[in-house]
């Protein structure tokens, strides 16, 4: 496997130059939460994506980003009981999301020489998030879970599109992303995102 990556990395390396540069974008996003044991938790994000060419030629390039994002979320659910009726939870919480993400970019948004209308990227790396989750609490012989909030990480990815707009090669980006928690939350978060890049 390690081999297979080597050659891929060298192959993009001898078709890429080794001119530089900075890009960024700016736009909201959704982010769906579901850890074990919690209601699932959908926040509305606004998003900055900063990222650094360090490869590029006119048609592609490898970038090393950090597309953060800052909103709230929250989550609502309804239980019934006969002797006490229908109970309702809604909560609403901060919630920060942010990615180190090496992305191959192909196409539109890929350098800013890059003149194509249309272009896409994918990549992965390693993500963090701030935000609630299940939160086992053991007393005694029994065990609960509780909501918990804080800190999520662990391995993260993103696949997507761009659509050239106007002149100087500015784009607009649609994002799907995943990242899975190996901490303590055990957090699967979800997101979908919209973009203007400068």
């Amino acid at each position: 496997m390690k081999r297979t990556f080597t050659i891929i990395f060298f192959t993009i390396a001898m078709y890429t130059g080794y001119s530089q540069s900075f890009m960024h974008g700016a736009g909201v996003g959704i982010f769906v939460a579901d850890a074990p044991l919690t209601n699932v938790a959908v926040g509305g994000m606004l998003t900055y994506s900063p990222r650094f060419n360090f490869m590029e030629n006119e048609s592609l390039s490898l970038s090393l980003g950090v597309p953060m994002s800052i909103g709230f979320s929250g989550s609502y659910s309804v239980s019934y009981d006969s002797y006490y009726g229908s109970s309702e939870n809604n909560t609403l919480r901060f919630m920060f999301n942010a990615p180190l993400i090496l992305n191959l970019n192909v196409g539109a948004g890929s350098t800013k020489e890059n003149e194509q209308r249309f272009g896409f990227f994918v990549g992965g790396g390693f993500g963090y998030h701030y935000g609630s989750y299940a939160k086992e609490v053991k007393v005694d012989d029994y065990v609960d879970y509780t909501e918990g909030y804080g800190n999520s990480y662990g391995p993260a990815g993103n696949i997507g599109a761009r659509f050239a707009v106007g002149s100087h090669q500015k784009s607009i980006e649609a994002r799907l992303s995943y990242m899975k928690a190996v901490s303590e939350s055990k957090l699967s978060l979800f997101g979908v995102a919209a973009l203007f890049n400068f």
